[in-house]
């Protein structure tokens, strides 16, 4: 899943700079380009533990 959303982003992000770029961009297509790049922050960044968890884990064990 990783290996397909991380080009999956830069192709978003490669979009909407170009899209941006023009003199009258299309903001339905800027919308997409940014809600696709939020969606694959959000599952990239939902594997990644929290520091919070991590202190109650070393409070627990003192």
């Amino acid at each position: 899943m990783k290996k397909l959303l991380i080009p999956l982003m830069f192709v978003a992000i490669i979009v909407g700079l170009f899209e941006q770029s023009k003199d009258k961009p299309n903001i339905y297509i800027l919308c997409a380009a940014v809600a696709v790049f939020m969606y694959g922050m959000m599952v990239l960044t939902s594997k990644v533990p929290s520091k919070d968890k991590k202190e109650e884990m070393e409070d627990e064990d003192e």
